[in-house]
């Protein structure tokens, strides 16, 4: 490629914030829950790279073709992939996308196509566009995608921040993490966090049933929490909780040392290994990391703690959740999956068509 700029290309990042940054210096746009992908194309070479920096095309093939069609013919575009499922984003669906099989993902590529949502113009033709104001970038972005059809898309943005507050609970349903709040005047910042997200936090009331230890400190560190719910007679682990300053840490294992002894006698978890594949174990190969060491220690039951989320999906917490506070006033039998808010998918169709 003989573009302006070549992959490996770190893309733009932002920072959290609780509130929607106010003035006329903001642009802002949903917050899309999926894989972030920056697009190269110079002629008919096409190379999509996640922000790892790690290849992307050869996962999602049905999308070569479309882009191809929508993108000028020398381009560095900045997005995020996408499944659209019954209404909302799906982030399993998407992640069940990185298969190393092949036939796997032709056969997933024909079942939960991809879609792709453009939100930045890095280069076009031999410009660099990296210093370009984004207000200006926007308004290029929107030109050379003009007309564009699915499965491409442009995201939504406006400079109103009623709007935006109307899109951060409107969205919510649809699988939407949140706003992006973006500066008209900024340069795109490779690596840099300078735009600012707002994202949806919620709380539950959890069991600690365990814990595991700190990699660089085991007996004398808690690496993590482990979290579960009661679904009917059946407690699930939902995920956990691990982050913890070093002194927190150690204050963890006096504070779990009693609900240590006798852990096992009773623990739903004692005999493990013969519950089903579709229960989530905590002793259990992690998917996204073989290698990792996911031994564990049982606590007895009787520790509740208020944990804080953003996305709960397929039963589980998609991030490890942040600890809030220990609970002694709740019941480790009142910790049960109906305390999770389902919100209906809302106005995805605006965006997708319907």
């Amino acid at each position: 490629m003989t573009l302006p700029l070549a992959p490996p290309l770190k893309p733009m990042l932002a920072k959290a914030a609780k509130k929607l940054p106010r003035g006329d210096t903001w642009i802002y746009e949903p917050k899309w829950d999926g894989f972030r992908v920056v697009v190269f194309r110079d002629g008919d070479e096409l190379y999509l790279q996640s922000r790892s920096l790690k290849p992307l095309l050869r996962y999602f093939p049905e999308l070569r073709e479309p882009l191809l069609a929508a993108l000028p013919e020398r381009c560095i575009v900045d997005g995020e992939l996408v499944v659209e499922r019954n209404g909302r984003l799906s982030f399993d669906s998407l992640q069940m996308r990185l298969h190393p099989a092949k036939s796997r993902i032709d056969k997933l590529a024909a079942e939960c196509p991809t879609q792709v949502v453009f939100f930045d113009l890095i280069a076009l033709g031999d410009t660099d566009l990296s210093d370009t104001p984004f207000v200006q970038r926007r308004e290029m972005l929107e030109q050379i995608l003009q007309g564009v059809e699915a499965p491409v898309y442009v995201t939504p943005a406006t400079t109103d921040r009623v709007v935006a507050e109307d899109w951060f609970h409107r969205f919510e349903g649809a699988g939407f993490d949140g706003v992006i709040a973006k500066g008209v005047a900024d340069g795109y910042m490779p690596g840099k966090r300078t735009m600012v997200k707002i994202k949806h936090e919620r709380t539950a009331d959890c069991v600690v049933a365990g814990f595991r230890w700190h990699k660089n400190g085991p007996g004398e560190l808690v690496g993590s929490l482990i979290l579960a719910l009661w679904d009917g007679e059946k407690l699930q682990q939902i995920g956990v909780a691990a982050s913890f300053t070093a002194a927190r840490r150690a204050e963890l294992v006096e504070e779990l040392a009693p609900y240590r002894e006798g852990a096992l006698e009773g623990h739903p978890w004692a005999d493990w290994a013969k519950f089903s594949q579709d229960e989530r174990r905590p002793g259990q190969q992690s998917r996204w990391n073989g290698g990792k060491d996911l031994s564990w220690q049982p606590l007895r039951l009787g520790l509740v703690a208020e944990v804080g989320f953003n996305q709960f999906d397929g039963g589980r917490l998609r991030h490890p959740g942040h600890f809030k506070r220990w609970r002694p006033d709740k019941e480790p039998a009142d910790c049960t999956y109906e305390q999770m808010e389902v919100i209906p998918p809302q106005e995805l169709s605006e965006i997708f068509g319907g």
